[in-house]
């Protein structure tokens, strides 16, 4: 038997492999990190049997246990929906305004409209409904097709310029894109616009597009410009702008004339929660 090769500077046995004159020693592993190792294997083995844990072809190995995350969370769920299915109930067959004067109700309501606004409407209208550019603001008190229960209902059901049959339509013409008008003649109607807005504009452009306003924009935004709900038609006076606030802003709404597409919910969201949706809506500030 060879004499053990003993490093003269650590006296610890080498495992005799060198590598350009350093060698190896032969230094065990802790006895406590050896335990713990096998106890992995052993627990490894162990979930195998109790827990799902193999795929196969057509499924995967149950366990003794038989137990699936994924039907925890489907009862978890199920048990909610039978918590909450009483009050459901008793919103499907609330009114708008039953709802608002039931105060257990309208704390139901809330709380998922809540929950249903974060989820699906967040994302154009802000966490907190303040809007953006061309996503109208839901904090105030300007509302392009009405304010009421029953018209913030309606718009979320149907959409604005969706897929649905009865959605809330309006057009602006795009009047420099497609030839409507001169462009020195939206040059004036922008001053028109920032002038009846309570701004200082040019006078002579003023007095020049009140005929243009009359002939081009006063079917739908009204003599005054005041707007008209029923057509989705903005008020042109106040200082709420869905598109930009500026010149350059009302000039190429005139211009290009944008609108914007709502989807329609209906269909995705049940009519409780639409319900419970246009409530939590018409609450965060400005509703009619």
């Amino acid at each position: 038997m060879s004499k053990p090769d003993i490093d003269h500077v650590s006296g610890t046995e080498t495992t005799g492999h060198e590598w350009d004159g350093i060698r190896e020693l032969n230094t065990p592993l802790p006895r406590w990190w050896v335990g713990l190792f096998y106890l992995c294997i052993i627990w490894a083995i162990g979930y195998w049997i109790v827990m799902p844990a193999w795929p196969g072809i057509t499924g995967y190995t149950h366990g003794i246990l038989n137990r699936s995350q994924r039907d925890v969370v489907t009862a978890e769920v199920d048990a909610l929906k039978a918590a909450r299915h009483a009050r459901e109930t008793e919103l499907a067959h609330a009114s708008l305004q039953q709802i608002q004067s039931n105060p257990d109700l309208l704390q139901f309501a809330m709380a998922a409209g809540r929950t249903t606004f974060a989820d699906n409407c967040a994302a154009c209208h802000g966490a907190g409904g303040q809007g953006g550019h061309g996503y109208p603001n839901l904090n105030d008190d300007v509302w392009l097709w009405g304010g009421t229960l029953a018209d913030i209902e309606h718009t979320i059901t149907v959409g604005v310029r969706s897929t649905d049959p009865n959605t809330r339509q309006s057009q602006m013409p795009a009047f420099g894109r497609d030839g409507i008008l001169k462009p020195e003649q939206i040059d004036d109607l922008t001053e028109y616009v920032v002038h009846i807005s309570g701004r200082a504009a040019n006078a002579p452009a003023v007095a020049r597009a009140a005929k243009l306003f009359a002939d081009n924009c006063a079917a739908c935004h009204g003599p005054a410009g005041k707007g008209n709900q029923e057509m989705g038609a903005p008020n042109l006076t106040d200082n709420d702008w869905l598109y930009g606030p500026t010149r350059a802003d009302i000039r190429d709404q005139i211009w290009n004339g944008r609108g914007g597409v709502m989807p329609t919910w209906a269909g995705r969201l049940s009519p409780e929660e639409i319900k419970a949706l246009a409530v939590y809506v018409h609450s965060m500030g400005g509703g009619e």
